[in-house]
């Protein structure tokens, strides 16, 4: 495996982003990793290893790199990670994922057709945001907040309505025991892609909730987290096997 700091171009300034990859070989699929409120923190890098050891360049852009680079923020005060999180607005993830998707599709170790989107918590938001925005080749989204309605304080603004511009499969997770996304946002987000006719699949885990897959949170539930994990891997490897990418 190799690992190293990059630093991305962006219209609002350098990107600081870990990457992982497999040994040199023929280009691999990649993977866009995007963080949780907390930052690219050891956990989501750990999460970038994991894709390196099935075969994809995995790339995780810091999504507060507005605020400096290597901003991280400790799960034990979220009232701490709020203000950065409320900084976050769906124009900047946009240009911060067309900015990653460059530099991977300038990567001669990347098969600039088999990228995917992966996220969690306020990445989950990214991902889909990334399925909406982008021509990523698929999508997997965990717990992502604020999809279906507005949150009080946040400048993310949903993304309900964009459902119709989706041309890639997308994989959604969720914990039914999640205060934040109740169940009625994850029928109506299910709603909403059924009724476009999209490909998708939304699972529900009734003994998990927000962070169900950081195995350094209190919120750590190991056996969702087994399971999403094995269904992730199945899904990039059925999405991200074909060069074709998707129609747009």
């Amino acid at each position: 495996m190799r690992e190293a700091v990059l630093t991305l171009e962006s219209p609002d300034g350098e990107i600081r982003a870990h990457r992982a990859a497999p040994p040199e070989g023929e280009p691999a699929p990649a993977v866009i990793v995007l963080q949780e409120a907390f930052g690219v923190d050891d956990h989501l890098r750990s999460v970038c290893r994991r894709l390196a050891r099935e075969g994809y360049v995995a790339v995780a852009p810091e999504l507060y790199h507005r605020e400096g680079p290597g901003v991280t923020l400790g799960y034990g005060d979220f009232s701490l990670v709020r203000p950065h999180l409320a900084r976050l607005d769906n124009a900047g993830i946009e240009a911060d994922l067309k900015a990653t998707l460059a530099s991977l599709r300038a990567d001669p170790a990347v098969d600039g057709k088999r990228i995917a989107a992966l996220g969690f918590c306020a990445g989950g938001f990214a991902a889909f945001l990334a399925a909406c925005r982008t021509d990523v080749a698929a999508t997997v989204s965990f717990y992502g907040g604020g999809i279906v309605r507005e949150r009080p304080g946040m400048r993310l603004a949903p993304l309900v309505a964009e459902t119709g511009a989706i041309r890639c499969p997308l994989l959604a997770f969720f914990g039914e025991k999640d205060a934040s996304i109740p169940p009625s946002d994850v029928a109506a987000l299910g709603e909403a892609l059924r009724a476009r006719d999209k490909s998708f699949e939304i699972v529900s885990y009734p003994e998990a909730g927000h962070g169900f897959f950081n195995d350094a949170r209190d919120s750590y539930r190991a056996s969702a987290a087994s399971d999403a994990w094995q269904r992730t891997l199945g899904f990039l490897a059925e999405h991200l096997s074909s060069a074709d990418g998707p129609e747009r």
